[in-house]
């Protein structure tokens, strides 16, 4: 089991227009379970699949686990077992020795645009937040915390 402190930013886009990701992947992913104590997630990733549990957030942490599974499986679970899905592209971003992916939403909610990174220690989160001025990328606008539930209900 990991520990997920995930960090979530608004993204100025006159900004980005002059980054150049590192890579780009194309994500589908819908849930079977949004309970606040358990969210299950079904998500295809390129050319893999895979299904994440994750416990209930205490403070900006949450256990999580995350088992990659045949991609088809995991289109075959999106279709039959989902409402709704979240289409985007997952932009990958080397700033500051850190690995940051910025999401561009697509479809129902096209033109959102966040930006995300993952620590897995608190002890990084804590050294995260001491330098978090330093190490922001310049292409954040606005630093709020999104929650999945807000692209849950926006995507309906």
């Amino acid at each position: 089991m990991a520990i997920e402190i995930e960090h979530k930013y608004l993204i100025n886009q006159e900004r980005w227009k002059k980054v150049i990701p590192h890579k780009s992947s194309t994500i589908t992913q819908a849930y079977l379970s949004t309970d606040p104590l358990k969210t299950i997630r079904i998500r295809t990733k390129d050319e893999k699949g895979f299904i994440t549990i994750k416990g209930k957030t205490q403070g900006a942490s949450r256990p999580e686990f995350e088992y990659e599974i045949p991609r088809l499986e995991a289109k075959e679970l999106i279709e039959k077992f989902t409402d709704s899905r979240i289409e985007k592209i997952r932009h990958y971003i080397i700033h500051e020795n850190k690995t940051w992916e910025v999401d561009q939403f697509l479809e129902l909610n096209e033109g959102l645009w966040l930006q995300k990174l993952n620590l897995h220690l608190k002890t990084k989160n804590i050294q995260f937040r001491i330098g978090l001025k330093k190490m922001l990328l310049p292409i954040i606008d606005i630093q709020i915390l999104i929650f999945v539930g807000i692209l849950i209900n926006f995507g309906r």
